[in-house]
């Protein structure tokens, strides 16, 4: 078995400010210190569990935030900086996925630090008609190349949103969220110990069949609400996109990776 696992800062134990996941906050060290360790954790457990290749993906801001000389030695790949469009980048030959420090979708409330893609420019998503987050666009992205979200960790209000549409994926809670920017926080090595312990459940799961790939019947419509006025996107001559007003545009197309690249 090969696995894939797709990190986000949010979600990751002893996250919940903004100052820890900003390129130019004042503790973003701090959070890339917490992210890299919940990384091992789930990398050494896939290890011990007997998977044989890990490929790791930094998919939060511009996949410049992991420790490098900190990453547990197990992982076969990591995967940093800028990829271009594919979202699963050196995925071609792994059989499941891990949603590794996700976050609620936006306007959650009490997700710690909730958002859908961007807190900056974007209010809401929406797939052929069904509010949509990054946990659920991923998974779908994961499900159209054959490939189950085995594990998701973050806060409760992740875990229950994932539960909508993955019932049968191992889902870790490793805080509670309260606010969008506080938290209750389980200890360190608790939290730890507790990613651990769901990746190894998640392949056991996943090897006995009990999780499918998660897939929903093309085409697809991806409808976007953006926070501001006047930052619609230029679609002269791109019959896929559609204005609806002066906040929200859709996007029509007949695979995730094509909506994903044109979003």
């Amino acid at each position: 078995m090969n696995l894939y696992i797709l990190v986000d800062i949010e979600g990751i134990s002893g996250v919940y400010a903004k100052d820890q996941v900003l390129p130019d906050g004042l503790r973003v060290n701090e959070g890339r210190e917490l992210m890299t360790a919940d990384i091992n954790a789930c990398v050494d457990a896939a290890k011990e569990a007997g998977v044989d290749k890990i490929y790791v993906r930094d998919c939060h801001g511009t996949s410049r935030t992991v420790i490098y000389e900190k990453l547990s030695d197990n992982a076969d790949y990591y995967i940093c900086g800028y990829m271009g469009e594919p979202r699963l980048t050196g995925a071609e030959d792994c059989d499941a996925v891990i949603l590794l420090g996700y976050h609620a979708m936006a306007g959650t409330l009490g997700g710690t630090l909730e958002h859908t893609f961007s807190s900056v420019s974007i209010q809401n998503y929406w797939l052929n008609g069904k509010k949509i987050g990054e946990a659920e666009f991923d998974s779908l992205y994961a499900g159209e190349q054959g490939m189950p979200v085995i594990m998701a960790s973050g806060d409760d209000k992740l875990c229950e949103e994932i539960r909508e549409f993955l019932p049968n994926t191992v889902t870790c809670e490793v805080k509670r969220g309260m606010t969008w920017g506080g938290a209750l926080l389980l200890p360190a090595k608790k939290a730890r110990k507790k990613i651990a312990e769901c990746t190894k459940e998640a392949i056991r799961r996943f090897e006995a069949g009990e999780i499918a790939p998660h897939k929903i019947e093309a085409p697809y419509t991806l409808r976007v609400e953006l926070t501001e006025r006047g930052i619609l996107p230029f679609i002269a001559g791109d019959e896929r996109k559609k204005i609806i007003d002066g906040r929200t545009y859709e996007i029509t197309a007949n695979t995730i990776a094509e909506l994903f690249a044109s979003k």
